[in-house]
């Protein structure tokens, strides 16, 4: 019986040795998925990792056709933002030209054009613009070159000038205050910004070509030459006031009138069933500086 318990030993672990060697092991228990989940991102634990695919059909832009549609999507925003831009451009420059133009002054163009300005019918040349020549089409020439091309310079010299006046007028009256020249001044952008609107509508009403709005605005701030000089002259002797500022205002009204007519009126002018309505529109121009000019003439106190 001993022998036949060793006997079967053996056979059992021939049979283990025998299994070993054909390689068959038992398949590994399978560790539960909520363990990891349970564990979270605990140190020296890792995820598993996922074994999701990406689904190239939720992108739009993936692969070759990506490539097509970046293009397709920059020449189209090329296309729209070029156009625009040059739009935008061509805009501006109609109605607003470049700001350098007009402070292109010298000493000698600020006597000439204040000669012009306060004594305007003894202007004996002409009252167009000189054109030049240049690689995009025409131009204008600047001030410092054209005696009748508008500046920036001398209007906003005339505005600066009218302010201090006035601020003046109120010391001596000794009413003097910061609010009472801060209305000066609003006073006076207020006239300007009318001035503005007035040689605006008479384009319009009349159809003229389009002006650049610094054009009219410089047309517009030379008012303030003959508001500053009659100002100054009722400082220096009241009666004097009612003798020069008729004198201004009638020279500004001339000068408008030309300036109109032959300047921003030359596309415009046809003489022909139209003319009466040209020349009543532009003593209608002539007649408005009166009030205007009273109006700002007059120092608020």
């Amino acid at each position: 019986m001993h022998m036949n318990l060793s006997h079967l030993t053996r056979g059992q672990e021939g049979h283990e040795d025998s299994s070993v060697g054909h390689g068959h092991v038992d398949p590994p228990k399978q560790v539960p998925k909520v363990m990891y989940e349970d564990l979270g991102a605990q140190p020296g634990m890792q995820r598993p990792p996922s074994n999701t695919t990406p689904n190239p059909f939720n992108n739009a832009f993936y692969g070759a056709g990506s490539g097509f549609i970046r293009d397709g999507l920059g020449a189209y925003g090329e296309r729209i933002l070029g156009s625009g831009t040059e739009y935008v451009q061509s805009n501006v420059s109609k109605y607003f030209s470049d700001p350098q133009y007009y402070f292109q002054v010298n000493n000698q163009y600020v006597k000439n054009k204040l000669k012009v300005i306060l004594f305007p019918f003894l202007h004996r040349g002409h009252w167009t613009r000189i054109a030049e020549q240049i690689p995009g089409g025409l131009t204008h020439k600047p001030p410092i070159y054209d005696i009748n091309a508008p500046d920036l310079y001398i209007p906003f010299m005339a505005f600066g000038t009218y302010v201090v006046l006035c601020g003046f007028t109120i010391g001596l009256l000794g009413k003097f205050s910061p609010e009472a020249l801060s209305i000066q001044f609003s006073k006076g952008l207020l006239g300007w910004l009318a001035q503005l609107l007035l040689l605006r509508l008479s384009l319009y009403t009349l159809g003229g070509g389009e002006a650049p709005i610094l054009d009219l605005v410089a047309y517009g701030g030379y008012a303030f030459v003959g508001i500053a000089l009659s100002v100054l002259a009722r400082i220096v002797w009241s009666y004097s006031y009612y003798v020069v500022m008729p004198w201004t205002c009638l020279c500004m009204g001339i000068f408008l009138v030309k300036t109109m007519k032959r300047i921003l009126f030359a596309e415009a002018r046809s003489y022909g069933r139209d003319s009466s309505r040209h020349h009543y529109l532009l003593l209608f121009m002539a007649v408005a500086q009166f009030p205007l000019f009273l109006w700002l003439g007059y120092t608020m106190a």
